[in-house]
């Protein structure tokens, strides 16, 4: 009996041929590295290459790893100008594999870690980030109810619910009293903008390293990891994005800090922004520094999570480690924008 990452791989090959038409086995399989709270495989069978998402093993919080979730998005933007893999099939028989997992096409193209874009000429980068803000302003104008995902979220004020979720996360995570997040937990609820359109699909980690280009084009061939995804204000996916490109060099998230954006043929936040205004047809962003700090709190918030797994022995490798000691300098970098 073969095993891999504690499943079978016999069982899943006879389930999958029986289940994905034209699957065909033998099967390999080698796990993607990476930093994601699903785990992902890639099947090299006799029929071709395929990508294997599944919660992880074990007692999961109510509405985590939401494969389920992911695999219903990847259905509903099929048949939308959004590039997404072809959604295979949903597996809900925890038997299998010992938990939920579905199966996307391989996507061959190639995908960037540093947004320098380091491996391209200098004239060939501004065109992969007008992609992006192409492919976030298309997945924002998705119509979600003629493509079934009206009911994917909930209604009501999303930045003043998203404030409230990431506050409570903070709270069960916390280790230590850290300044600037108390600062940014009472600032951001009193300044919270009031909702002004209806909500959109909104990706959640909009960042380069979830996005796959075809190979040597300014294309994106499929946008990766809808595990955050929801409805809500689209504007939290511009901010995230921006905010990403602030951050330091080096660290779990690479960032443009301290770089001079111009000499590297990468747009300035200002030409990012006034861009995605210009495809979705909006007028200038009121409240940008709340949307901003929002993200900075917010990706503070994950990082406490993850320092807390860290120190109780869950997550206990020095990747976890560094992660979890950013939460105190991002909180740093949210209240410098109030």
């Amino acid at each position: 009996m073969t095993m891999s990452d504690h499943f079978d791989v016999e069982t899943l090959t006879r389930y999958l041929a029986a289940h994905v038409p034209g699957f065909q086995g033998p099967v390999t399989i080698e796990k993607f590295a990476g930093g994601q709270s699903n785990p992902t495989f890639l099947l090299t069978a006799q029929s071709g290459r395929y990508v294997l998402r599944r919660q992880p093993p074990g007692t999961l919080l109510k509405s985590a790893h939401a494969v389920d979730r992911e695999f219903r998005v990847l259905k509903a933007l099929s048949a939308t100008p959004v590039p997404v893999a072809q959604a295979l099939h949903l597996c809900e028989d925890r038997e299998v594999i010992g938990s939920l997992f579905y199966v996307m096409s391989f996507e061959e193209g190639e995908t960037f870690w540093d947004p320098a874009l380091p491996e391209l000429a200098v004239d060939q980068r501004g065109a992969r980030y007008d992609a992006l803000i192409e492919t976030m302003a298309a997945m924002h104008n998705v119509d979600v109810e003629a493509v079934g995902l009206a009911d994917y979220g909930r209604g009501g004020n999303y930045f003043a619910r998203q404030i409230d979720i990431w506050t409570t996360q903070y709270r069960a995570a916390q280790t230590d009293e850290i300044d600037a997040m108390e600062a940014l937990i009472a600032w951001l609820p009193a300044h919270c903008p009031a909702e002004t359109g209806k909500p959109v699909l909104v990706h959640g980690d909009f960042r380069i390293d979830n996005f796959i280009f075809q190979r040597g084009e300014p294309r994106v061939r499929a946008v990766l990891d809808w595990e955050l995804s929801t409805l809500g204000n689209p504007l939290a996916d511009l901010a995230y994005f921006c905010m990403c490109l602030r951050l330091p060099r080096h660290g779990h998230i690479a960032g443009l800090a301290g770089l001079n954006r111009t000499a590297l043929g990468v747009p300035s936040e200002e030409a990012i922004v006034a861009q995605y205004c210009r495809l979705r047809g909006i007028g200038a962003i009121d409240n940008w520094n709340f949307y901003l700090a929002f993200s900075f709190f917010r990706l503070a918030s994950i990082a406490q999570g993850v320092k807390k797994r860290a120190l109780g022995g869950n997550a206990s490798n020095d990747k976890a480690r560094q992660v979890g000691e950013m939460t105190g300098a991002l909180a740093q970098m949210g209240v410098a924008l109030f």
